[in-house]
């Protein structure tokens, strides 16, 4: 299985290692049941990551549970007028809400 991060999260992630003193930084992503559409994204930065997390480009890490419902999905940083964030470009999402943050499969 496999999750894509795009070179911005990478280099997003690298920047907030520097900025922080943090050269462990992670960006943690798990998919849980709620929000609006049915399942939502957690997205959280971490310095842990347990034995049995799937790790991505050396800064994204996921859970096996997660990730069949990130399979093939891009992990982008957008940063423009209105703000930035990470973003999650999913194949496997039937539908989305308006936030961005839930979808169904």
């Amino acid at each position: 299985m496999t999750l894509i991060v795009d070179n911005s999260a990478i280099k997003r992630i690298h920047e907030l290692r520097t900025t922080k003193d943090q050269p462990g930084l992670l960006l943690r992503i798990t998919v849980e049941g709620g929000g609006c559409s049915g399942f939502q994204y957690i997205m959280e930065l971490t310095e842990s990551a347990g034995s049995k997390d799937l790790r991505f480009a050396d800064c994204v890490v996921t859970d096996d549970i997660s990730l069949p419902f990130l399979e093939g999905a891009t992990i982008k940083f957008k940063d423009d007028l209105i703000g930035s964030e990470f973003i999650i470009d999913n194949p496997n999402a039937a539908s989305g809400c308006g936030c961005g943050s839930s979808f169904s499969v």
